[in-house]
């Protein structure tokens, strides 16, 4: 996707040979591969123009020691209210998106919006920057099991499911190793450009994708990768979740026979094509039952089912809890039940 001309201007700092000055804030639970990923290419740009091009400053709101979702505890340079002359702030979010807690975050981030920093998030990082009306009139993007959440509660903005988006003086990107693509992207738009940012994927051993890079299911693409036909039924599976295809219906659409449908699954994923899209329904369901508060039932019509009875029969079977003792765990949590990082 094309950028303004002027995208460069809002990451590339004063100007001169002032570092541009990162800040990044830590919330609780923040994922430490995006944190990482963010951080790192910075650095290395550093190295590749054998001067000082960034200077990347932790924060918390508090400046105590927060810890990720790993586990790992980490001691910030400063509170976030004490950062001055900041040029760019990365909210670097957590996993699992918060029930509360959230408004000094919102607070900080609306006054430093105001004084014109150019901020971005990480993971779930958009969703402060949402939740702040920050996001309003901006591309924007967020990892991919929480952009039901998102958008049930913004409906109006605009979210892709690209890797990342950079649209004028706001960034974003989905979760795991998303970051390191943005942040070489940034980099370009620096006083570096792209002979820097180059350097930083070489140093990464990277190929760089674009932003019109999608984000990615890992078994709809590993499984698939030297079985087309394969990679075809599973995304006409996944376009028609709340409407399910019939067997007929899906081998018609690939131009295969039945038999020759059923035997593709078998041998390449061990398993029949009603057991994965099955599956596949399931997990989208526990999806929307976990991520977001949409009513029960309506999970039940969006993801194909023909009864209560039978969704939660089903849910049971493959999750090994009802449906509802999974919303009402949530609910007792606070939060939604953490996933791995992509």
């Amino acid at each position: 996707m094309a950028l303004p001309d002027d995208s460069g201007k809002h990451w590339a700092g004063r100007g001169g040979d002032a570092p541009v000055r990162f800040g990044f804030l830590l919330v609780p639970s923040f994922t430490l591969i995006g944190f990482g990923a963010a951080v790192d290419p910075l650095r290395l740009a550093n190295v590749a123009a054998r001067r000082t091009l960034y200077e990347c400053i932790t924060l918390t709101m508090d400046g105590t020691p927060v810890r990720s979702s790993a586990g790992v505890c980490v001691q910030p340079d400063m509170a976030a209210v004490d950062a001055n002359n900041l040029d760019a702030v990365i909210v670097i979010g957590p996993n699992p998106l918060p029930s509360a807690g959230t408004e000094p975050i919102i607070h900080w981030l609306r006054t430093l919006a105001a004084k014109g920093v150019p901020l971005g998030g990480v993971d779930t990082g958009s969703y402060f920057l949402a939740c702040a009306g920050l996001l309003d009139g901006h591309r924007s993007t967020i990892h991919w099991e929480d952009m039901d959440a998102l958008l049930d509660r913004f409906p109006r903005l605009v979210v892709s499911n690209k890797i990342y988006e950079v649209d004028r003086d706001r960034c974003s990107c989905s979760g795991g190793i998303a970051p390191v693509e943005m942040m070489i992207h940034l980099i370009g738009l620096g006083s570096g450009g792209r002979k820097v940012a180059s350097a930083v994927a070489e140093y990464l051993i990277y190929e760089r994708r674009g932003p019109d890079e999608r984000q990615r299911t890992s078994l709809r693409d590993v499984s698939g990768a030297s079985h087309p036909k394969l990679v075809e039924a599973i995304k006409l599976m996944a376009c028609n979740i709340e409407e399910p295809l019939s067997m007929e219906e899906l081998a018609a659409h690939m131009q295969f026979s039945a038999r020759q449908l059923e035997r593709l699954f078998r041998e390449t994923l061990q398993c029949t094509p009603r057991q994965y899209y099955l599956q596949l329904r399931l997990d989208r369901a526990r999806q929307l039952l976990t991520r977001t508060n949409r009513p029960i039932s309506d999970i039940v019509m969006a993801c194909g089912f023909v009864s209560f009875a039978h969704f939660s029969h089903r849910y049971h079977a493959s999750f090994g809890i009802s449906p509802s003792a999974e919303r009402r765990r949530q609910i007792c949590d606070g939060d939604e039940t953490p996933r791995p990082p992509a």
